[in-house]
This record gives structure tokens, C-alpha cells and sequence, in this order.
């Protein structure tokens, strides 16, 4: 095969659809190179649109609605917009709104000229790739001078969990539910099992989290934090936390048995197993081609996005952390444009991680705990949902928005909100960040009112009324 571009059937192959497939494939499109995504689903959109992110999140708008959660403080906690909620009510929203996702990104790729094929991809050497489906017994062969891997994640099953489909489960199927439990057991406490537990408990779910930790999504603020289990505990989550899982195994009756190491055991409807992904590397024929897989199915690439083989890119969940949809859809635009010379410099702009539990939450930049262990002189500032006339229209009474800025130079060095439309919220915070601001401008600011962005002047103004004490 010669080297030459116009030999091979394609200048760019992605494999796999989801955020950072599509990017990678549109931005390569965009500079007129002849591109086509691969994806072993019969639609596109990867994890993130058919069974993570999209419906994860459709869900929880679902449940809020449905539950009432959002009136209950105004209502009284037996209020519900519908009074029997089935799953059939809570996943018709999420198959309409996939089905819309689908179709958008569908039509996306289709104006953009990108050829979209449909099977499993498997390298045979450095350029070319054979694609199986269970339509067609022959296998099609392409070649292409670039590749991007974008095949994401699936959840990780570790043998001492005895999955059946139906009552233990993982995150990709929890939603196939043909029924609301009455008890629940999560076993995991990191972002997604929190997300489900949370949205299960608003629903009237016996929910009950086991994690080895002592606390849920460690890596968060720890005043965060204890404002959403204290309000996942009056939800009536019981947190079994500092505990690890022996077993977990159904019974002939349906109930399924989980067995702690401390010899506590749990019987439950259904048992949703949520710890921890492992990237979908299984059977790409990557030892064909000289790139090694790591712990967990990860590969490994450097800042331009390459594996070992320098024309094999690899961006999104596949290449494991920040692993979250909006920086995958960046990795795999910028793996496009270094394969094709393209010059793209990037602004460093503070990170921003949303987690869509019940409450909500997000934050950017430092903690209370890693500006304590960096020895950083700083100060908070603290606004109260409840001080907030957005707060009360909205029902909020428990959500806080706070704002960590330098004693010196009043520098703002980390957001961290918890409450109704906090990943919204969130990106005011990252502006000022980004831009170095402090702060002076979120107390001379003028925000519309009412809205919660108040919060970040109201924020400010606490904060400087500790200094100035």
C-alpha cells in the first residue's frame, strides 16, 4: 500500500460516534478530507447519547418533574405531579429525547459528507481496518491514512457480581427497569451511582448506597458534600459507607442478597453495580498494530492525542480520565487537527465537572481541602439559595453557592455549588477563572434580577465582609 493519501479509501476512519468521534470526524470534514465513522451500533451517538449521558440525564429532568421535587417546599412533601409513576412515564421522555439526539447528530455527519458505517471494527495492520455486522457475512475491508479511536467505555463487571439483566445490574442497563423497585442497593458511591441513587430515592425508593469510602465522590469539596448526603438522608438514602461488597447473587424468590465483607447483608429488589468503567478496547486488533492496552482497557497517548503509532490517535472516555462528554468532543477535534497540520492553540481554561444528582452539583478549580494542603491563604464566601428571591420562586431552600478567592489578592480560586441549575451556573465562575478576575468584579457586577447568578455577588460581599472583620 503506498503511502500517498489518494491510495487508501479514506484520509480520516473514526471509530466510534460518540462526542469525540463526531468531532474528530466534522472537524476533518471541515478541511475537505474524505472521512468515515465506523460504530458497531445501528445508530450513532456512541455511549454518551444511547446509554449514558443523554439518558441518564432525561431521566433525572423526568423524575424531577414527575416527582414534584422541585415544589416541595412550597406543596409539602406529598406533592407529585402524577400520583402512580411507573418506569414506562420516566423512560418515554428518554427515548424521545435520544431518538431527537440520534437524528441530529445523524444529519450532522450526513451534510458534512461523512460516510457512516456500521459494525465492529478490528485493525489487521497500521492502515486498515475490517468491519463486521451481524447484516452481512462477509466482512468489509477500509484503509485510511489517519484513524482516531473514539470507541469510549462500558461499565466494569468484576466476578464476584453475579449479573442477570433484570434485578443486578450495571449503569448501560439500569434503565431497561420494567418496573420501580422498592429497595435498591448502589454499590458504588462515585458519580454515577450517586446520579441513580439520588434520582431513585426522589421517586419514594428504599435506596441504600455501599461504598468503601467515607464519604461519597471523595474528590469533591467536603462541605459540598455533606450538604448532599445530609439531603439524600432526609430523601431516606441510608449510606453504608467504609463498607466493601463480598457478594452479590439473586434468589429463587427475585430478591437479591448482598453480602458485606463487615458480614452485614442486604436483600433488595435490584442491585445497581456501579464501580468504576473500563475503556471498550476488547477485540479492535490493537496488538496488530503495536498499541498496548492498560489497566482497565485504557490507552495511552500523549498531549497531541497519538498512541505509539503516530498516525493512531485515540481521544474520549477510551483514553480514561477527565472522561466526560465535553472534553472528549475537544480531544477529538484537536487529535483531527494535529493528524491534518492544523495549528490550534489553547487557552488554559479551568476545568468545570457537573454531577446531576438530586440535588445538583458542580464546581471549578480548587477545594477548601487542596488550597489547606497547598498551604494557600484563602477565604470563603457564601451565598444561601434561601437569601436568593430566584431561590424561592424555584423552591430551593437548600441550595449554596461558594466562592474561594486568595486573603492577598482576592483572586478567585475555586466555585463550588450544590442546588437547582448549579452546572449552568457553574461557567460564570469558570469565566472569571479564566480570565483571572477576583473578587472586586462579582461585588461591582450587576446581575439580573431575580436569578441565581445573584448568588455570586451576594458570595462576594460575604466574603469581603470577612476580610474587612
Amino acid at each position: 500500500m503506498s503511502a500517498q493519501t489518494g491510495s487508501f479509501d479514506y484520509d480520516l476512519l473514526v471509530i466510534g460516534s460518540g462526542p469525540a468521534g463526531q468531532r474528530a470526524a466534522v472537524q476533518a470534514s471541515k478541511i475537505r478530507k474524505r472521512v468515515a465513522i465506523v460504530d458497531q451500533r445501528e445508530v450513532v451517538g456512541g455511549v454518551c447519547v444511547n446509554v449514558g449521558t443523554i439518558p441518564s440525564k432525561t431521566f433525572k429532568e423526568a423524575v424531577v418533574f414527575l416527582s414534584g421535587y422541585r415544589q416541595r417546599s412550597i406543596y409539602g412533601m406529598g406533592y407529585r405531579v402524577k400520583g402512580d409513576i411507573t418506569m414506562s412515564d420516566l423512560t418515554f421522555r428518554c427515548n424521545w429525547t435520544m431518538e431527537a439526539e440520534i437524528e441530529t447528530i445523524k444529519h450532522q455527519l450526513q451534510r458534512n459528507h461523512i460516510d457512516i458505517l456500521h459494525g465492529h471494527a478490528r485493525f489487521t495492520d497500521p492502515r486498515t481496518i475490517e468491519i463486521s455486522s451481524v447484516a452481512s457475512s462477509t466482512a468489509l475491508k477500509k484503509t485510511a491514512e489517519k484513524f482516531v479511536i473514539a470507541v469510549g467505555a462500558q461499565p466494569y463487571r468484576p466476578p464476584n457480581i453475579g449479573f442477570n439483566q433484570t434485578t443486578i445490574l450495571d449503569s448501560d442497563n439500569i434503565l431497561s427497569l420494567k418496573e420501580l423497585p422498592r429497595e435498591l442497593v448502589v454499590v458504588g458511591g462515585g458519580v454515577i451511582g450517586t446520579e441513580y441513587a439520588s434520582m431513585f430515592a426522589a421517586l419514594g425508593v428504599s435506596v441504600t448506597i455501599v461504598d468503601a469510602r467515607k464519604r461519597l465522590l471523595g474528590f469533591m469539596d467536603g462541605e459540598i458534600i455533606e450538604c448532599l448526603q445530609y439531603q439524600m438522608r432526609t430523601m431516606g438514602t441510608q449510606l453504608r459507607l467504609g463498607e466493601e461488597v463480598e457478594s452479590c447473587a439473586a434468589r429463587e424468590d427475585g430478591q437479591v442478597v448482598t453480602v458485606l465483607k463487615s458480614g452485614k447483608v442486604l436483600v433488595s429488589d435490584c442491585v445497581l453495580y456501579s464501580a468504576g468503567r473500563a475503556s471498550a478496547t476488547n477485540d479492535l486488533g490493537l496488538e496488530n498494530i503495536g498499541v498496548h492496552v492498560g489497566e482497565r482497557g485504557k490507552l495511552e497517548v500523549n498531549e497531541l492525542y497519538q498512541t505509539v503509532v503516530p498516525h493512531v490517535y485515540a481521544a474520549g472516555d477510551v483514553i480514561g480520565f477527565p472522561a466526560l462528554a465535553s472534553t472528549a468532543a475537544r480531544q477529538g477535534r484537536l487529535a483531527a487537527c494535529h493528524a491534518f497540520g492544523i495549528d490550534e492553540r489553547i487557552m488554559e481554561i479551568p476545568l468545570p465537572f457537573g454531577i446531576y444528582s438530586i440535588p445538583e452539583i458542580s464546581y471549578v478549580g480548587s477545594s477548601e481541602e487542596e488550597l489547606t494542603e497547598r498551604g494557600v491563604p484563602y477565604e470563603t464566601g457564601i451565598a444561601r439559595y434561601r437569601e436568593i428571591a430566584r431561590g424561592h420562586l424555584l423552591g430551593d431552600e437548600n441550595g449554596m453557592l461558594k466562592v474561594l478567592f486568595h486573603r492577598g489578592s482576592g483572586e478567585v480560586l475555586g466555585v463550588h455549588i450544590i442546588g437547582e441549575y448549579a452546572t449552568e451556573l457553574i461557567h460564570i465562575g469558570q469565566a472569571v477563572m479564566a480570565l483571572h478576575g477576583g473578587l472586586t468584579y462579582l461585588k461591582d457586577a450587576v446581575f439580573n434580577y431575580p436569578t441565581l447568578a445573584e448568588c455570586y455577588k451576594v458570595a462576594a460581599l460575604d466574603g469581603l465582609n470577612k476580610l474587612r472583620a
